[in-house]
């Protein structure tokens, strides 16, 4: 099956543009004009990739990363018809994974989407090809400066979040972490997200982790009280 990207653009006349090229090129567009509508296409599982544009008619695009942020490790490329250096560094700084300003030739858009996939397949590759440490040494190290985690001596891909989950089960192996408690330390706003966003996010770093060593569950669900990293290895 075509891979698909989701074309977050409510002036149909780029949209059409973007779709065209990414056809042509052998992707599959799902075109959206709204973030609730590019939400729930997003949180299916089957995205790729999310090019967003930043004015959106019901959210600010910055906002809706955030959202999105929730629900999907898909990379983002942000479009504006604002070409400020503020908006370009705003953009990166969330976490966006290429950034591009209107007007803008739809080739030079698809040349960076294979860019951004390609580099994710790369990532995702060298994190298979690795195989477990010894069994009895504790597999995770957090180097703090790159905001990275290995496991198995593999560099994991994640996310802002995902980053900050893991780092909190590594710090202390065998505590057991309330949702209550994870919300306030790994997020920015925890007032304004749930106790499911913390579940969707374990559940990504799960997955992450069996693919590196599928024969160990890392995180322990607690029920009724929250998760904690398995304490014995």
């Amino acid at each position: 099956m075509p891979t698909r990207i989701l074309v977050v653009e409510d002036e149909p006349a780029i949209a059409d543009n973007i779709s065209y090229a990414l056809t042509t090129d052998g992707y599959e567009p799902v075109w959206r004009t709204t973030g609730e509508a590019a939400l729930r296409d997003a949180a299916s599982g089957d995205i790729a990739l999310i090019i967003l544009d930043v004015g959106l008619p019901d959210i600010n695009g910055f906002e809706l990363y955030k959202k999105l942020a929730q629900v999907t490790l898909a990379p983002v490329i942000f479009l504006t018809a604002r070409a400020s250096e503020v908006d370009r560094i705003v953009g990166l700084e969330l976490g966006a994974d290429d950034y591009i300003s209107k007007p803008f030739s739809p080739r030079e858009l698809t040349a960076r989407v294979r860019t951004v996939l390609r580099r994710l397949a790369k990532s995702q590759a060298q994190s298979v090809a690795a195989s477990p440490g010894p069994l009895g040494a504790f597999p995770f190290s957090v180097d703090d400066e790159r905001k990275s985690i290995t496991y198995c001596r593999a560099v994991l891909e994640l996310s802002r979040y995902e980053y900050r989950l893991l780092k909190i089960f590594i710090t202390r192996p065998g505590r057991v972490f309330t949702r209550e408690e994870l919300l306030s330390q790994a997020w920015d706003e925890p007032e304004a997200s749930y106790d499911r966003t913390v579940d969707a996010h374990v559940k990504m770093i799960r997955a992450k982790l069996r693919v590196v060593n599928p024969d160990v569950e890392a995180i322990v669900t607690h029920r009724g009280t929250g998760y904690s990293l398995k304490a014995d290895w």
